[in-house]
């Protein structure tokens, strides 16, 4: 069976909204579509939607599965608008922030920084957390959706050491930009990190400390899914991620950053949309019951063996 292409992909947890949520962000960016569109019987919320799209190329995948996480800012995302890639790049942000506006709350302001000629921080109606940015053209190209991540609270200060411990876990790894912050940026404690990227396999990441006060921290509201070929790579990511055993399950473990990773076998997303409703019951009892996946046993209960 064939894998995905993207080896790590971002999974957000939504109350009941994941599709939904999924049709209006297809709606607001180029070169976005939906894909999968499931519903998992019996699971411990009920019924579960389960969607998976596309934005501009990057794969999410979505659950509609109760109401037991809600999205923060110490998971956002980076949309990078290149006008050497993107016709009419301001006027396509001046959209999307209005459509992103309506519901929605300004962390930061669309307006000039110095950092960039156009940007701004907000989150969405459902909750969820973007940066649009104008990028320079004649900066390090980047892919058009990032992920960036905030160390805050007892995290803050962490950013440099979890950049480092998430390139020594994956394979085909490598460093991006690195600033720190300087003296007089209290409460923002020098050398501390102000902004970093980094590449696992084939996905980008942003990391960034911030010492102000913030009522948030990370949490399974957004997770990333780790795509394996092998139960070796699945066992090597398990035991290399997992951090905290009381979160172990159903593929899921959290880091000692207390971000939430899954970790699956690299055909799953093909078994579950290529499944007769019988079949995709099977796998998905079949899962409820592990912790670390099993790739075998996950094959036998999508046979029938």
């Amino acid at each position: 069976m064939s894998k995905t292409n993207q080896i790590i992909i971002p999974a957000l947890w939504y109350d009941k909204e994941a599709k939904e949520a999924a049709e209006f962000y297809t709606s607001l960016f180029p070169n976005s579509k939906m894909s999968d569109d499931l519903t998992l019987h019996d699971t411990p919320s009920g019924d579960a939607n389960l969607v998976s799209f596309e934005l501009w190329g990057q794969k999410f995948s979505a659950i509609s599965a109760g109401p037991y996480f809600k999205f923060n800012p110490s998971v956002s995302f980076m949309v990078n608008f290149d006008p050497s890639r993107v016709e009419n790049p301001k006027e396509l942000i001046d959209h999307i922030w209005s459509k992103m506006s309506d519901g929605g709350t300004v962390l930061m302001p669309l307006q000039q920084y110095p950092f960039s000629e156009w940007y701004g921080w907000i989150q969405d109606k459902y909750g969820l957390s973007w940066q649009l940015n104008l990028t320079n053209p004649e900066g390090e190209e980047r892919p058009t959706i990032v992920p960036s991540l905030l160390f805050v609270g007892e995290q803050c200060g962490k950013a440099e050491e979890a950049m480092n411990f998430y390139l020594s876990v994956f394979k085909n790894s490598k460093r991006g930009q690195l600033s720190r912050y300087p003296q007089g940026m209290e409460p923002d404690q020098e050398g501390t990190v102000m902004y970093s990227d980094f590449c696992l396999g084939d996905a980008w990441f942003i990391a960034m400390d911030s010492a102000h006060e913030h009522k948030f921290s990370f949490n399974e509201a957004i997770s990333f899914m780790v795509y394996c070929d092998t139960q070796e790579e699945i066992d090597y990511y398990w035991n290399k991620l997992s951090a905290v055993p009381k979160s172990e399950q159903c593929g899921w473990v959290k880091d000692q950053f207390g971000i939430s990773w899954q970790i699956v076998p690299s055909n799953m997303d093909e078994i579950m949309s290529n499944s007769t409703p019988e079949q995709l019951n099977r796998v998905n009892q079949a899962v409820l019951k592990m912790k670390k996946l099993d790739m075998a046993e996950i094959q036998k209960a999508y046979e029938g063996k």
